[in-house]
């Protein structure tokens, strides 16, 4: 890590999860540039890496193309990582993920980050249209040894990604359950765990991958990024209203509705039954969400980091209006050494 631009919290270098919302009554185009805005501003705050997710047939989510839109935001960029967070490898063929992420890393050398995950981030309609024979990630660990080959500069290999063949683009594998722990650890690669999606898991999964872990010519020791999604502002008060887009999302999330990004709302009864707050406030979600003052974020990222011993924290938050989201994380960066 460049110590020279990039800060850290207590010694844990930050990092943001764009997941390019589409806000009710916006466009993709918008998404993109305010993905961008927030990607230059976290560069001047010192954030250390800035990734983007792969979402398909979710209209709430733009970044489909996910090494397309890495290739937008690293242009406009300087020096923070650009990385995906992740890319669906069962929806790819292995080649074309290692041309594209050898093109990004030729591009912009040193600054490419390769997150990989096994759920379809899609579902099963689009899942079918992007792999027809899709095996529900069951084929992870054989698409993610091709994958790395390509990366290899094998001469006598009779299929060679070009660019890509010889460059060593840091590989991540995601998680949001014991099954990339085990595989990561397996392997000696850094690890990456959703706890801001499963928080009930992340502890043991963490923990599995550093009892399993094997020395390797990528790392000696286990290295483990652990997500967190917050939504943060000036007040307490200000961040559960804020918070309210999200929660919106997740209720919408389970009962089956892609909508776009709801505007907040002073009251959640405004927007849905008690039944549907009931379950939503027993889902792992909505259990993950980090909402409050900075006084109050600042001692949930120190338990955090305290009850995982992470080596990163990368940070995520769904909120309506751009100028919210950026003041979101200018406060987390307003904490930060």
């Amino acid at each position: 890590m460049d110590s020279s631009y990039t800060r850290s919290f207590q010694g844990v270098p930050i990092s943001i999860l764009d997941t390019t919302n589409i806000v009710l009554g916006g466009n993709a185009n918008e998404t993109f540039m305010n993905s961008l805005d927030l990607a230059q501003k976290a560069e001047d705050w010192g954030y250390y890496r800035f990734w983007l997710t792969e979402h398909h047939n979710i209209p709430a989510m733009a970044s489909a193309a996910t090494s397309v839109v890495m290739g937008f935001i690293a242009a406009g960029t300087k020096r923070i990582r650009i990385g995906s967070g992740g890319i669906m490898l069962s929806n790819h063929a292995p080649l074309v993920i290692a041309e594209q992420f050898g093109t990004l890393e030729s591009m912009y050398p040193g600054r490419i980050d390769l997150g990989l995950g096994r759920a379809p981030g899609s579902d099963s309609a689009a899942s079918a249209a992007l792999r027809r024979d899709h095996t529900n990630g069951e084929d992870f660990p054989e698409l993610l040894r091709e994958l790395r080959g390509y990366f290899q500069d094998d001469a006598l290999a009779k299929v060679r990604a070009y660019p890509g063949s010889g460059l060593a683009v840091p590989i991540w594998l995601l998680g949001s359950s014991d099954f990339s722990a085990r595989l990561a650890a397996e392997l000696g690669l850094p690890f990456s765990f959703a706890n801001h999606v499963a928080a009930d898991f992340t502890i043991p999964a963490v923990r599995l991958y550093r009892q399993l872990f094997k020395p390797s010519s990528v790392l000696s020791k286990p290295h483990v990024m652990v997500g967190m999604n917050v939504t943060v502002a000036d007040s307490n008060e200000r961040a559960h209203y804020l918070a309210s887009t999200q929660k919106q999302m997740y209720l919408a999330v389970l009962s089956g509705r892609m909508t776009p990004l709801m505007p907040p709302v002073e009251d959640m009864c405004q927007v849905a039954s008690e039944v549907e707050i009931f379950m939503l406030e027993r889902n792992s979600m909505y259990r993950s969400l980090t909402i409050g003052d900075p006084d109050h974020l600042k001692t949930s990222m120190q338990k955090l980091i305290r009850d995982t011993q992470a080596d990163e924290i990368i940070m995520t938050t769904q909120i309506f209006h751009h100028k919210d989201r950026l003041r979101n994380f200018e406060i987390i960066a307003e904490l930060l050494d």
